[in-house]
């Protein structure tokens, strides 16, 4: 049921309310202002001048490069983030050329992703082919795979196969312009003007794609147009050909069950066409079904699982529909007298846990962030941006979460206990066990008989939310509703879908089986799901919810009503809002559907077989809509922070801290994850020629590492060798024998380090070339456009993925 968490995980928190009855403070800071600031040299000097105390976007490495330009300063190298293309190839009455998958595979040699590192980002980052790149924990499952891709810049190969493809759709070239049906083949490229990378990014495949002989018109914008050009418009259309992506991730994460999904299979909502059902839409069942096992759990082993991951990359690679670049390692700033801030190893700096436990000697934190609204923020499919869910990971708190540097589930709002029975067994599900029923808009018991794959007992920790009402099981029972109700479609005039919502929740609906409530704070959740870690069985039965049911009643109706929609292809496929409870109007509109259930002495279907009191509903609409009424907003959630004001006109977002007795978690509480030791790469002794049929030996030394996983490829990316090797006293050895090194072929050999650790999964990665020859006195002759050298640079990066900018 991870599927709840698009549902859980995704609102934002509000408060009027101050309990000030003696409670302890959860947060060293009473109050957090995000304000915004687009030119990110100015945001430099506002840290160091300490009018900001840290700014939640990178900082480029020439602002940094020495230690002058370093002082007032403490500078945090943070990596999750990635670059990519995202191409559409829809077919049309226009000619597409990205339609063809040729095309769109040759882009990958049409870009010199390692100009992007080097240049662009300044060396800060890491060439990367697919979704994972080399700090990702799964990376190491696909390296093999990846390699044999081969792709290297060459723009006469990509010319080649581009012309190969056009030419069999009938396409001519006339005065070094290709034509077809006697017109130019003219593209347009969506170009991210407010992140200069993307904008280099974007002018250099233009220039590139000139050159083979394409009229290319660049349309340049931020995210707000974006969510208009390129994901609120029909892809047949060919309103864009080509978009410049980037992404960031709001946690490090071991097990992945959802990024390739969302990188490359159209069932999640994520790909061209986004299942709006009036537009064109990419398919391609093969990746759905795999993506969609990877998601709910169905495989038998973690052998099993790899296989699927294996499959999913080649696939998506070989499509080319989204085309990675290059992984980010961004460089954030804080001023020097900052502590206790927070480096994820895939959110970064701007972590969830940094404001929760950053301190400082003002009673105020002042976060400078590049954008302060970029899409709308409700819980279902809002909040879908890098600006928003920073700030919304600090004033909801989710029942799970992930560890910052192992990615591993770790309980947050309650504790579990899992009972499995999986791969291969089932549970016996007892008769009490009930479930909701779409068809017969009710609760009911399961079948008799009914078998489940895995049990999780929650021990949720309750508390208020932000507008004084106490949390309590009917808020876990409407969210599971919720899921079930609009995650299934009984028909084609069903009021309660959603384009985007419903194909993501209809995965989960299929895995659960029931619930059983066993008291005012403890659930069974009975489920189909296996996974070797129990961490992920118990992620994946999580219920929880981040807002009160009523607010989640009052937007379903308004939706329910045709007034507004959860989804930004709902909006525009319906031509209504996008609902946003951050908005007046919007949160107007919650408030009167809140009084009107008053009025009415409304009950949710939802809740009417656990709740008769008419004054317990009557309470949770009067504290809402009071809240609503005074704070102007409709966000209500139960963090550390509460929205305290959203102001357009001066580009700011302020929370205060949510100083209450009932929040279970005190002051201090995450100061465990301020500092760690990362594995690091500090030597390594390798020759730059051996002779075939003597040892080879490469002394590497570490620190913090425990161990060292190599792979050693040829010059065509074929893998030859790969070992993983004890680290001892920080130091080990690659020894190569004799007869191994006599059956290599002569040529270049490169050669990729990993060094891991057992506490903490971000591995340092080393790269670097020798040459095998017969005979050191005579080296072979080698094609130098086959090769490419690398620096023997040590490079540092890593790893729900979102949106930024």
């Amino acid at each position: 049921m991870k599927l709840l968490l698009v549902f859980i995980l995704a609102l934002t928190v509000v408060s009027l309310i101050h309990n000030d009855s003696f409670a302890e403070k959860s947060t060293f800071f009473d109050s957090v202002k995000f304000i915004q600031y687009l030119d990110e040299n100015t945001a430099l000097e506002e840290v160091r001048n300490g009018n900001l105390d840290i700014y939640y976007y990178r900082i480029s490495s020439d602002r940094l490069e020495n230690q002058k330009s370093r002082e007032g300063l403490e500078v945090f190298d943070s990596t999750g983030g990635s670059y990519s293309i995202l191409v559409n190839p829809a077919e049309s009455n226009e000619f597409n050329p990205f339609s063809i998958k040729d095309v769109r595979f040759a882009l990958n040699y049409l870009i010199d992703r390692k100009l992007i590192v080097n240049e662009l980002m300044g060396g800060y980052g890491a060439p990367m082919i697919s979704y994972y790149s080399p700090s990702d924990p799964e990376y190491l499952t696909i390296i093999e795979q990846l390699e044999t891709f081969n792709f290297r810049y060459n723009p006469i190969l990509a010319e080649e196969m581009i012309s190969n493809a056009l030419q069999e759709k009938g396409a001519t070239k006339s005065n070094d312009k290709w034509e077809i049906n006697h017109k130019p083949i003219e593209i347009t490229i969506f170009i991210r003007s407010d992140d200069p990378v993307r904008k280099s990014i974007g002018e250099i495949l233009s220039s590139e794609l000139e050159n083979i002989g394409f009229i290319v018109k660049k349309d340049y914008g931020d995210l707000n147009k974006a969510f208009v050009v390129v994901h609120g418009s029909d892809p047949a259309e060919m309103k864009w050909n080509l978009y410049t992506e980037g992404w960031g991730r709001s946690a490090f994460v071991k097990y992945d069950s959802v990024g390739l999904s969302q990188m490359y299979a159209p069932w999640f909502s994520n790909m061209p066409g986004f299942n709006n059902p009036s537009y064109w839409n990419y398919k391609n069942e093969h990746l759905d079904t795999i993506t969609q096992k990877i998601y709910t759990g169905d495989f038998q082993s973690e052998d099993e699982r790899a296989d699927l991951i294996q499959d999913a990359i080649a696939e998506g690679v070989d499509q080319s529909v989204r085309i990675f670049l290059a992984s980010k390692i961004d460089q954030y700033v804080a001023n020097e007298k900052m502590e206790g801030i927070i480096n994820d190893l895939g959110a970064g700096v701007p972590s969830r846990f940094t404001p929760i436990n950053a301190r400082g000697e003002d009673k105020e934190l002042v976060i400078g962030v590049k954008q302060i609204y970029q899409g709308a923020w409700n819980p279902v499919m809002g909040l879908g941006d890098t600006y928003s869910r920073q700030i919304w990971g600090i004033i909801s708190d989710p029942i799970t979460f992930k560890h910052p540097f192992t990615g591993k589930t770790f309980p947050v709002r309650a504790d579990w206990d899992v009972e499995t029975a999986g791969p291969n067994g089932k549970l016996n599900v007892p008769d009490d066990v009930i479930m909701w029923d779409p068809e017969k808009q009710q609760w009911g018991k399961v079948p008799s008989g009914t078998q489940a794959t895995s049990k999780v007992r929650f021990d949720f920790k309750f508390s208020n939310w932000h507008n004084g009402q106490k949390m309590d099981m009917n808020d876990i029972l409407h969210s599971l509703y919720f899921t079930m109700e609009w995650g299934t479609q009984t028909d084609e005039k069903d009021k309660t879908f959603d384009v985007e919502f419903t194909p993501i929740a209809s995965q989960a609906v299929q895995t659960i089986i029931g619930i059983k409530p066993v008291d005012k704070d403890t659930i069974d959740v009975y489920v189909n799901y296996w996974h070797f870690d129990e961490g992920e069985i118990a992620d994946w039965a999580a219920l929880w919810s981040s807002m009160p049911w009523e607010i989640s009643a009052a937007m379903e109706q308004a939706v329910i009503d045709g007034k507004t929609s959860f989804s930004r292809s709902g909006a525009t496929n319906k031509n209504v809002s996008w609902i946003s409870l951050i908005i007046p109007n919007d949160a107007q509109m919650i408030q009167s559907y809140l009084n009107d259930f008053s009025e009415k002495k409304y009950i949710p279907k939802s809740l009417e077989s656990f709740e008769t009191d008419f004054n317990y509903f009557d309470s949770r609409y009067t504290a809402s809509s009071e809240w609503v009424k005074v704070n102007n907003h409709a966000v209500i959630s139960n963090g550390p922070f509460y929205l305290s004001t959203y102001s357009p006109e001066s580009r700011t977002i302020t929370v205060n801290s949510f100083d209450d007795e009932t929040y279970p978690f005190k002051l201090g509480y995450w100061s465990e994850f301020e500092k760690t030791e990362f594995p690091k790469i500090t030597n390594v002794n390798s020759p730059d020629i051996i002779q075939k049929g003597t040892e080879l030996e490469i002394n590497i030394e570490t620190s913090h590492a425990n161990s060292i996983l190599y792979f050693l490829t040829d010059s065509n990316g074929n893998s030859t060798l790969s070992e993983l090797i004890s680290v001892d006293k920080n130091s080990t050895s690659i020894k190569i024998p004799g007869e191994k090194t006599e059956k290599m072929d002569t040529g270049a050999k490169d050669l990729k380090i990993f060094a891991i650790s057992n506490s903490v999964l971000k591995p340092d990665y080393y790269s670097t070339s020798f040459l095998v020859v017969e005979n050191k006195g005579v080296l072979p002759e080698i094609n130098q456009n086959n090769i490419e050298f690398n620096e023997n640079n040590s490079f540092e990066w890593i790893w729900l993925i979102v949106p930024i900018t």
